[in-house]
């Protein structure tokens, strides 16, 4: 069996962070904690330096390389946290890095993981296979391989997080945070089951990148034969050998959220908390406005990271509203007659609902000849708003079709 991480390894990693990491800062989340009826509070790391608790388990293992080893150089693969922790790793500890990046990686993470002063290699679609390549460059160049998360020195320094956490809220509960590899997870559950066996470490994977519950189920770390999410940080294919040890061990209970759910999450933070997290960061809060998990408080919930691209940042606010039911994309089929369409809009604005664009189709051949389609985006103040509105429509005799439903 694969020895585990102690707590004397997460506190002597945090002996090296001293003056290196920030501690991260704990806010009270009050939509979350009326949610549950107790208090839930949220671990920012997305605040922490390079934008993730990354850097913590990267600069503790580049700074126990021998001088050699420094000499080298390091190598790592990953969609950006990671690889931003490993950069500027690297930068404070006098070495150079390469650091391997699928080719879909948000440009954000590419450019800031330049800016710390990293070679990019962009290889593979995704973070597996940016594994494969980053290990083979390692065997080619005698360059150190700075594992993402399969690694104790990498889980000690991840360990860290779960300290501060017991510090800043001695009376916790519950800790829940995302779950990729597992090395966030690990060492927060080293730290937390040492120093408080009786409070609860859960994980949470996106349901189209889950590897835990299935490696679980099946004793052994399986491979998923494909994956893919919005929490690209958390995209990872299987378990590693050390990290599916420590989960096995010592975390409590393994969930997972859809995509829906993560828009939703996002939302809440950037709208009710203030909080700008990427995707990965937010499925810990996710599982709690799910409900998939029940859970005692005081809770604490981890903001892993706050690396998000604008661009997809735009994509998630418009998924998040309409899985709120506050975003409406309908189609309306009615007669091409003059008026008809400012007929419609007017009625619409009378239900107090905000048209964002309009398109006026007549070419569709599956059109009877005079009826006219007008594809519709509307803002709406939630589902029951949403469905108000849709069943007004259909009782004036619009054919309205959603666009889920098309």
């Amino acid at each position: 069996m694969t020895e585990l991480v102690d707590l004397a390894d997460v506190r002597a990693a945090r002996e090296l962070l001293t003056g290196v990491t920030r501690t991260t800062p704990l806010e009270p989340s009050r939509p979350l904690s009326a949610a549950l009826a107790g208090p839930v509070w949220l671990k920012c790391e997305n605040m922490q330096r390079a934008g993730s608790y990354k850097v913590r388990g990267a600069y503790v293992r580049i700074s126990r390389l021998s001088a050699q080893e420094r000499e080298q150089g390091v190598v790592a693969a990953s969609a950006g946290n990671h690889a931003q922790g490993v950069a500027l790793a690297a930068g404070l500890v006098g070495t150079h890095a390469t650091v391997f990046m699928p080719v879909n990686a948000p440009l954000p993470k590419v450019a800031a993981t330049k800016g710390y002063g990293a070679r990019i290699e962009l290889v593979g679609n995704t973070v597996d296979e940016s594994l494969v390549a980053a290990q083979t460059f390692a065997e080619r160049t005698g360059a150190v391989f700075i594992h993402p998360f399969d690694h104790p020195d990498v889980i000690a320094g991840q360990g860290t997080v779960a300290l501060e956490i017991l510090e800043q809220c001695p009376e916790v509960r519950t800790i829940i945070t995302g779950v990729g590899g597992g090395g966030l997870i690990s060492g927060m559950a080293v730290a937390a089951k040492a120093l408080r066996p009786d409070v609860r470490i859960i994980g949470v994977q996106a349901a189209s990148a889950a590897a835990f519950p299935p490696s679980l189920a099946a004793g052994e770390p399986v491979r998923l034969p494909a994956f893919a999410t919005i929490a690209d940080g958390i995209a990872v294919g299987r378990p590693g050998e050390i990290t599916f040890s420590h989960v096995r061990t010592l975390v409590d209970e393994m969930v997972t959220v859809s995509e829906e759910d993560i828009s939703r999450a996002l939302l809440m933070l950037l709208e009710r908390g203030k909080q700008v997290v990427e995707p990965a960061g937010a499925v810990g809060v996710a599982a709690l406005l799910a409900g998939v998990v029940q859970v005692d408080t005081p809770t604490v919930a981890v903001l892993s990271g706050g690396n998000i691209d604008p661009l997809l940042m735009m994509r998630v606010i418009e998924h998040g509203l309409a899985a709120a039911g506050r975003y409406l994309r309908v189609t309306v089929r009615c007669s091409d007659r003059p008026g008809q369409l400012a007929l419609l809009l007017t009625e619409i604005a009378g239900h107090r609902a905000n048209v964002v664009d309009v398109e006026h189709q007549r070419a569709n051949p599956h059109l009877r000849l005079g009826e006219v389609e007008v594809a519709l985006s509307v803002e709406t103040r939630g589902v029951e708003h949403s469905d108000t509105l849709i069943s007004a429509l259909r009782a004036s005799g619009y054919q309205v079709v959603l666009t889920t439903e098309a």
